[in-house]
């Protein structure tokens, strides 16, 4: 069973925002000569790497819900020359939208245990298109 991360989409106030932060992350990386993907820049390299590599994906919190998850393809550790490390979380190009889950705040990310996080949306029968502020809706009406 894969092992996931969650982080907080900080600034992001809707989907969209999170999505068009990836795209310009991808096209400021392509115009530096790297590869034009999206990135989750952290201080801290997971420990549990290995287990998170094994069909981990990245699942962000957007105003207090989880919304949508990234699967992760690499964990990369760098240094900046004086000693000081990061981490980059590079992960796939296209998201996958969850069932709205709500998550309390919290700083850096966590592991998210396989059981713990919400499936994804378009496994829900009848939930294929619907549009993010009608998910809010629903999920907010109790339909999920």
């Amino acid at each position: 069973m894969p092992l996931h991360m969650i982080k907080l989409a900080v600034g992001a106030t809707c989907l969209q925002d999170l999505l068009d932060w990836h795209e310009h992350q991808a096209s400021t990386r392509q115009n530096l000569g790297l590869a034009p993907r999206p990135v989750c820049d952290t201080r801290m390299t997971p420990k549990r790497r290995d287990e998170v590599l094994d069909g981990g994906s990245l699942y962000w919190v957007i105003k207090g819900q989880i919304l949508v998850r990234h699967p992760i393809e690499d964990i990369v550790t760098l240094e900046d020359g004086t000693g000081k490390t990061r981490c980059e979380i590079l992960l796939q190009h296209d998201p996958i939208q969850t069932v709205p889950q709500r998550c309390s705040a919290f700083q850096g990310w966590r592991y998210l245990l396989a059981k713990d996080a919400p499936p994804d949306h378009k496994n829900l029968e009848g939930g294929e298109g619907l549009s993010e502020p009608l998910r809010q809706e629903l999920f907010k009406l109790g339909a999920w």
